[in-house]
């Protein structure tokens, strides 16, 4: 099976989780484009992404990288977003107005309209609305496909049949997905479902927030922004025997730590949307395609990832 990656943008315009600055916007630029030399052409974002006064700087910048990008080379980009049912995006045009506004952000670069998450604990109808909403955009004649993310088994059942009555059919699923997230029997139920329905299983945060490309020997701290800091102090302890795991395996193969957990994720034939701010880290990443674990390797994760009792927290909307 063919490996495929994602660029991950949650980063770009987030101040208060990656200390975002609008000096880097040109690291941001060549990131992008080493990610389409290395054949990474699957881009995510969300209308979310960027905090406060920069809420949509995910999409505003990918959108001004786009318009640069040569037609030819465009066609072969997938572009993704999110679109996050708020509260008050509710009923049968919920999501028409944040859709155009993406889009324009976008430049008209928009293949796959994803709802952020589920709202089956405390307003099932409105994810149904809001659907239903993005199918009757599709029949004015917008051309993307549909996506869901943070979704459990049981409610990813229900939305494929709610939406083969609409003769609509999912084609991405996104999950928190790598050797620290949670519910793992969960995730490999939808990872089923989807396997039996032609939908493409994106993982979100396979790195969980770099935790994973950590050096298990090197006790310095060089992030950047408060709350990352304290997010590897919460696990620099739980996390140490994994992170030795990954750093056999590494040392054994001349690899990056982060390229051995992305190919545990490949291995599951998942497609990791890698979260990447620097033309380096997208070299090191596109050298997954390279190389493969073998099941001797993929065994000796999956038992240290068992053995790590603390996993990442679950996403708190994601449904059952």
């Amino acid at each position: 099976m063919k490996k495929r990656i994602g660029l991950g943008t949650w980063s770009w315009g987030n101040k208060v989780f990656w200390d975002y600055q609008t000096c880097n916007d040109d690291d941001l630029r060549e990131t992008y484009k080493e990610a389409l030399k290395r054949g990474v052409n699957l881009i995510d974002t969300a209308d979310s992404y960027g905090t406060g006064k920069l809420n949509g700087r995910s999409e505003v910048l990918l959108g001004d990288f786009l318009s640069d990008t040569p037609l030819r080379q465009k066609k072969r980009i997938r572009v993704a977003t999110k679109l996050a049912p708020y509260p008050w995006r509710i009923g049968k045009k919920g999501f028409t107005r944040p859709f155009l506004e993406s889009l324009k952000r976008l430049n008209n670069k928009l293949d796959i309209v994803q709802m952020h998450w589920s709202t089956a604990k405390y307003n099932p109808w409105q994810e149904l609305q809001l659907l239903n909403n993005l199918c009757d955009l599709i029949d004015q004649g917008f051309n993307f496909e549909l996506g869901l993310s943070n979704i459990g088994p049981k409610r990813l059942n229900r939305i494929i049949q709610y939406l083969s009555e609409r003769d609509k059919k999912i084609k991405t699923v996104q999950s928190q997905f790598s050797l620290l997230s949670p519910d793992y029997l969960k995730q490999i139920n939808v990872k089923r479902i989807c396997e039996n329905n032609n939908i493409d299983f994106l993982a979100y945060s396979p790195l969980s927030f770099g935790i994973l490309c950590k050096d298990p020997e090197n006790v310095e701290d060089k992030q950047t922004s408060f709350l990352r800091s304290l997010v590897f102090q919460n696990y620099k302890n739980s996390t140490i025997e994994l992170r030795r795991c990954i750093k056999k395996i590494a040392v054994s193969r001349s690899v990056s730590q982060a390229q051995v957990a992305i190919n545990w994720c490949c291995f599951h034939g998942t497609i990791p949307i890698v979260g990447m701010r620097k033309k380096s880290q997208v070299i090191d990443i596109s050298n997954v395609f390279n190389w493969n674990l073998n099941k001797k390797e993929f065994d000796m994760l999956q038992q240290a990832s068992k053995n790590c009792l603390k996993k990442m927290p679950s996403n708190p909307f994601s449904s059952s």
